[in-house]
């Protein structure tokens, strides 16, 4: 080997350890962040010598889009949990103490109580007092389901604002890969940036990432829908003020196609927006559904006729109607919405306050003798010991009644296990879904795995390269001094 191939070795040792050492202490700097995917020289040796031609990146693609889908379904159902949830609080927690249920036990109870002395201003008190709290408990579910689907609905828009922006930044990060791509350069760090927001997207709505020429990626949802193709589509939501039972929830929209809600306890929802509207749309309606069936056949078991000619009228239970009217007893077969947030126990019964239509104050004993609502008075005796009203009203409670199938539980059966049962679907569909989220955390943690012990930065193997790094360094040193000795024996031949 000649002095100046010698030199040239060195020379090439030195840059191509130069680059190792920069690449290496780059990774081990992020070695900490989820973002980076590591980067590796690549070295080729030509009759020039050994020399670095690129810096790699360790992409794995297809571990990438499994991580992506794991990362929309663990998102959706871990969204849907969240809801129901905060649906299982309205209830009392874990033993559903303030729930509808609860209060209609203890409400049968106190009835029985009176009907066993119908005599005692005591007992009926106490059975006009459950009957309230019955009332409360059914006002408190129904404006707490309807706040819960409120949240959801600005949740919603938060999370489109959101969206709407990351597409923005990924149109960016996309031109930066292209750009780089297309003029020879290293696009590593606009892929990073570019895979990071193309996490977050798929955390609220799944996409599929499509590959195509120079570097280009175009994005579209699970069902086909053009997320970003060359530029990001617009997402539109129109959120709503207020909630009632009556409000029916805007739909978002992505590039002009409605984005559909998910299904089931174990979610359909890719990404949390799907899951939102789930929750809004599909979870809450339908327990809100649930109580307004309670409520209305409370108004409509509890109600008297009299008269001539004969008309039914509500009795103990009142309600209002949307426009505020003082409604009549329910005829329909069909859900009336909102009910469960006006229903109210009769001031003809409540004792010391002023009905001013008829100036008369209220009376507990009126639900003992059915003329609550004035049409009739069932204790023609005026007995003391009638009870005859009270009986039947407690075997109706007990016997099975129609109710709306929109509800999404069992038509035939009596309220009292109507109310249990709406208790048991809710606590059957959050126990699922939580079964659910714990298996799409496991796949996601799993994919998570894969994807970095692809792609991550092993600090023992950046710290043992960094040592081989070293070590050519040293030969290369060894080359260098050799050289010199070399050189200066030629120096001192030819003095």
């Amino acid at each position: 080997m000649s002095l100046t191939s010698a030199l040239n070795t060195a020379q090439s040792i030195f840059n191509n350890t130069g680059t190792q050492s920069s690449v290496v202490s780059n990774n081990i700097a992020n070695s900490s962040n989820s973002d980076y995917v590591r980067r590796q020289a690549m070295i080729t040796t030509s009759l020039n010598g050994a020399q670095v031609v690129k810096i790699s990146r360790a992409q794995e693609d297809a571990l990438m889009k499994q991580w992506l889908k794991a990362s929309a379904q663990d998102s959706g159902q871990q969204t849907l949990l969240s809801g129901l949830t905060d649906l299982k609080s309205i209830m009392g927690g874990n033993d559903y103490e303030t729930s509808p249920a609860t209060y209609l036990a203890t409400f049968r109870e106190k009835l029985q109580a009176f009907g066993t002395s119908p005599s005692s201003t005591i007992a009926a008190q106490s059975a006009v007092t459950a009957a309230q709290d019955v009332a409360n408990s059914l006002n408190n579910a129904s404006k707490s389901v309807q706040a819960v689907r409120q949240g959801a609905d600005k949740e919603i828009a938060t999370q489109v604002s959101t969206l709407n922006t990351l597409l923005a930044q990924f149109k960016t990060a996309n031109d930066a890969v292209k750009s780089a791509t297309a003029t020879g350069g290293n696009p590593a760090d606009a892929l990073d940036e570019r895979d990071k927001l193309l996490k977050q997207i798929s955390s609220i709505v799944g996409v599929n990432a499509v590959d195509r020429d120079n570097g280009d990626m175009a994005l579209y949802t699970t069902d086909g829908t053009v997320v970003f193709d060359t530029i990001p589509r617009t997402v539109t939501f129109v959120a709503q003020d207020t909630y009632t039972a009556q409000t029916k929830g805007n739909g978002v929209y992505i590039d002009g196609v409605l984005l559909g809600a998910g299904k089931g306890s174990t979610s359909t929802a890719q990404g949390s927006l799907q899951a939102l509207l789930q929750v809004r749309d599909e979870v809450a309606t339908t327990f809100q559904s649930q109580l307004d069936e309670i409520a209305k056949s409370l108004v409509t078991m509890f109600s008297e006729t009299g008269g001539a000619p004969a008309t039914t009228q509500p009795g103990l239970f009142v309600w209002k109607t949307a426009a505020g009217a003082q409604g009549g007893t329910p005829t329909t077969t069909g859900v009336i919405d909102g009910i469960a947030g006006t229903i109210s126990v009769n001031i003809n019964v409540q004792t010391g306050v002023l009905n001013p239509a008829t100036n008369t104050y209220g009376d507990p004993m009126r639900l003992r003798d059915g003329s609550i609502s004035g049409l009739t008075n069932l204790n023609t005796t005026n007995s003391s010991g009638f009870s005859d009203n009270l009986d039947a009203l407690y075997t109706a409670m007990g016997t099975a009644q129609t109710f709306s199938s929109d509800a999404g539980l069992s038509s035939n059966v009596n309220i009292m296990d109507y109310a249990s049962n709406s208790v048991g679907w809710l606590e059957q569909y959050r126990s699922d879904a939580t079964t659910a989220s714990e298996n799409t955390s496991a796949a996601l943690s799993r994919s998570t795995e894969a994807y970095s012990n692809e792609t991550g930065v092993n600090l023992d193997e950046e710290l043992t390269l960094l040592l081989d790094i070293e070590q050519s360094y040293k030969a290369a040193t060894k080359i260098l001094n050799a050289v010199d000795e070399m050189l200066k024996s030629l120096l001192d031949i030819a003095s």
